[in-house]
């Protein structure tokens, strides 16, 4: 239904050719990091404002203003940085599309990363398990162990909807299209 991820063009690729009806999300925090990368300290603090102004918005419509006024901001004196946000806005704001009791989770890919961060530390700690089944134990048990952190999917009873094709739309359920022209 939906994939999160960062602009990796291989995974890009892969995704359209083998889940062609999937739909992409881009990862807001590494998308953040780029935009500031291509700015100068001093633009800095006041552009992650205004990235933040984008996908904390109430609903899809106010974070494409959000968008609008960010390309008015910055799009003149720093357009590499404006094009960024804007050449990307429908990956980024399509967790939109979802449930907002959702959205917190679908903006980022932090969970698969925090557990493969553990599983990283680990294996560069011991600089290799030995063979092939002792790093996979090894791999195995860090798992397991990240998984009690893990936290909960906000409003769980919402996903059954979400699988069968519900659409949400300016934060609500529409059960029918004559809804949207309510």
């Amino acid at each position: 239904m939906l994939a999160v991820g960062d602009g990796a063009l291989g995974f890009r690729k892969a995704l359209a050719e083998v889940f062609p009806e999937t739909r992409e999300q881009r990862y807001w925090v590494h998308k953040t990091a780029n935009v500031l990368d291509s700015l100068p300290k001093s633009a800095q603090p006041g552009t992650k404002k205004a990235i933040q102004d984008i996908y904390n918005a109430e609903d899809r419509d106010h974070a494409e203003a959000a968008i609008t006024t960010f390309a008015q901001l910055y799009g003149a004196k720093f357009p590499k940085a404006a094009n960024k946000i804007t050449e990307d806005q429908d990956q980024l704001l399509t967790f939109y599309s979802f449930p907002a009791e959702h959205w917190i989770h679908l903006r980022t890919t932090n969970p698969i990363e925090s557990t493969f961060a553990a599983v990283r530390l680990r294996t560069k700690v011991t600089r290799g398990a030995g063979s092939r089944t002792a790093a996979l134990a090894m791999v195995l048990k860090l798992v397991e162990s990240a998984q009690q952190r893990w936290r909960a999917v906000n409003a769980p009873h919402l996903v059954a909807l979400v699988r069968t094709g519900a659409r949400f739309e300016r934060v609500q359920l529409v059960e029918r299209p004559e809804q949207l022209a309510a």
